[in-house]
């Protein structure tokens, strides 16, 4: 019997998150007052950090931190906004040594979490969402999530019809999104 070498950890990844031979569990807070997973729970920063500490305290390898709603309908915050959210999470949580990740659409954003030591950057929108992104990620080195997005929140409900093979569709769509990426020079 022939084994198969697990493929090489993406550049970014800390090293408490290579080889693990197990998944990495993501811990997730959303600094939103109108996230539909927490119900806007963790606005202020400081409750969010902690928050965050208390998620790696319970386990969790990785903290990814948003600063906007990606929920159907939801409406986009400026970037100066969802800077002023996440950054003093991620940098409270990078100071404690948790390994963070920043959720967001936006190229300064990633960038300036990246800065604050971020260490992946979860991209919902797979560059879509913002031109700038991909040259972002391939000057950086970060790991990056590329992730299936066809649309903004608000009009993401239009955008939701897929052939027979919806799996087939998201995977074709997917892959194109990587390709782009890599064609910008992002690590894979």
């Amino acid at each position: 019997m022939q084994l198969i070498a697990p493929p090489p950890s993406p550049a970014g990844v800390p090293r408490q998150l290579q080889n693990l031979n197990r998944c990495v569990v993501m811990g997730v807070v959303n600094v939103t007052p109108d996230s539909f997973s927490d119900g806007g729970r963790w606005t202020d920063p400081a409750s969010a950090a902690d928050h965050g500490l208390a998620l790696a305290g319970a386990g969790a390898d990785i903290i990814d931190v948003g600063g906007e709603s990606t929920r159907p309908g939801a409406q986009r915050v400026d970037a100066d906004e969802e800077q002023r959210r996440v950054l003093p999470v991620v940098r409270a949580l990078v100071a404690a040594g948790v390994p963070v990740s920043i959720d967001t659409m936006r190229a300064t954003t990633a960038a300036a979490a990246v800065t604050a030591g971020a260490c992946l950057v979860n991209d919902v929108s797979g560059g879509l969402a913002d031109k700038d992104m991909l040259a972002v990620m391939s000057g950086n080195s970060a790991a990056y999530v590329v992730m299936h997005w066809r649309a903004p929140s608000q009009v993401m409900q239009q955008h939701s019809h897929y052939s027979c093979d919806v799996a087939g569709d998201v995977i074709a769509e997917l892959e194109s999104r990587s390709a782009a990426a890599e064609a910008a020079g992002v690590h894979s």
